[in-house]
């Protein structure tokens, strides 16, 4: 099928662009392009919605969970004591 479009500046552009970078003329990369951008619409109508399954759980024996972030906060001190020397 033979058809006239007009396309912005930048998405001639960026056709253009990828034509000389695949090497292939830019009637094949358009119709990769819509190809892909229409199949992509249709599968993402079909999809099934995802469901998250909750269950119950309980923390393991010895776990305090008041000390949860301490590693991250020690980490935090270290990154930034390490960071006041270097600027010194």
């Amino acid at each position: 099928m033979r058809t006239t479009l007009t396309l912005d500046p930048d998405v001639a552009k960026l056709i253009e662009d990828a034509a000389a970078e695949q090497r292939k003329p830019i009637k094949e990369v358009v119709n990769e392009a819509l190809r892909r951008g229409l199949l992509r619409r249709d599968q993402a109508r079909s999809s099934k919605r995802y469901r998250v399954k909750p269950h119950r759980t309980a923390l393991v024996p010895g776990i305090d969970p008041e000390s949860f972030n301490k590693l991250t906060d020690e980490l935090e001190d270290e990154a930034v004591t390490a960071k006041m020397r270097s600027e010194r």
